[in-house]
């Protein structure tokens, strides 16, 4: 069955920029997430013996990670923000 349900339109530019915008929202909050959760699991990897020589790397990745997700949508939310 099909229908015409305008609201469903794929490809219009507001949609793109709505989608565009939120994405990036979703991205800063998972690396702020990555922020808060980072501490909180260091102590369980100290517990496993592969990871209590390589702690600092895993940490410092880890922050990375975090810090590379909130400049992506921090990037997507100001790239949205001067396109309309």
């Amino acid at each position: 069955m099909t229908g015409n349900y305008p609201a469903l339109k794929v490809g219009s530019k507001m949609d793109k920029q709505k989608l565009t915008f939120f994405y990036g929202i979703i991205l800063i909050v998972v690396g702020i997430a990555v922020f808060i959760r980072v501490p909180q699991v260091i102590p369980q990897l100290e517990t496993i013996a592969f990871f209590k020589n390589k702690i600092g790397i895993v940490e410092f990745c880890s922050y990375f990670l975090g810090f590379l997700l909130v400049l992506a949508g921090g990037i997507r939310v100001a790239g949205n923000h001067k396109k309309s």
